[in-house]
């Protein structure tokens, strides 16, 4: 388990990341990136939809763009500042501070799920990939993005020592073992060079 696995040291990283946070991001998660996995998720409007680990907002303001029943949720109270600034704490988008393993939903309660730059954090993403589907509807369209695992094995030692990077066939096991059956992977990056992001988007079974 990598060092930022664990929600009090995130939770202390985010503190003095959110100060820049939209500014670095941009780098490594960019508009065209999020406008083509929004297309992957295919929300329409009406759709209650929850993102998951908002952080400061960005995937929140592109789900904004198809619906506008917006649930979003974060365990850094000085991430989700920087989007209370951006939209209110209660005019566009419902808050809520908690934790991705323990959804504070119903079952069954939303059409779609987004997650962008979250599990990488989750000690247990099995866990959150299992809420994830407890509180969605069955038939409903989860998509989740992660850091794609280097290919340089001195890389790779220096991204398992620091939090959860995984390929394909970690992914596919992560997945079935929340019981998702059906899902596909694509890999996305902003730009030669930089890091490049493993986006799943998955179908909640119907039973």
């Amino acid at each position: 388990m990598g060092f930022l696995e664990d929600k009090g040291r995130a939770r202390l990283f985010y503190k003095y990341l959110s100060t820049v946070y939209d500014r670095i991001n941009p780098f490594v998660w960019d508009e065209r990136m999020r406008a083509e996995a929004l297309d992957w998720l295919d929300v329409e409007a009406g759709d209650r939809v929850l993102d998951v680990g908002c952080g400061t907002g960005f995937g929140t303001e592109g789900l904004l763009e198809h619906t506008d029943d917006v649930h979003a949720l974060d365990q850094s109270v000085h991430q989700m500042e920087k989007a209370f600034a951006k939209f209110g704490t209660r005019d566009r988008v419902a808050f809520y501070r908690g934790d991705a393993e323990r959804l504070p939903f119903a079952d069954d309660t939303f059409d779609a799920v987004w997650s962008s730059g979250s599990i990488e954090y989750w000690p247990h993403p099995v866990a959150g990939l299992r809420e994830i589907r407890r509180v969605a509807k069955p038939g409903a369209s989860v998509l989740v993005v992660g850091p794609d695992y280097p290919n340089s094995h001195l890389l790779q030692r220096l991204a398992d020592a620091i939090m959860l990077f995984y390929d394909a066939e970690e992914a596919d096991r992560m997945f079935e073992r929340a019981g998702y059956e059906t899902y596909e992977h694509h890999i996305q990056q902003a730009k030669p060079g930089s890091p490049k992001a493993i986006t799943t988007v998955a179908t909640v079974p119907d039973s």
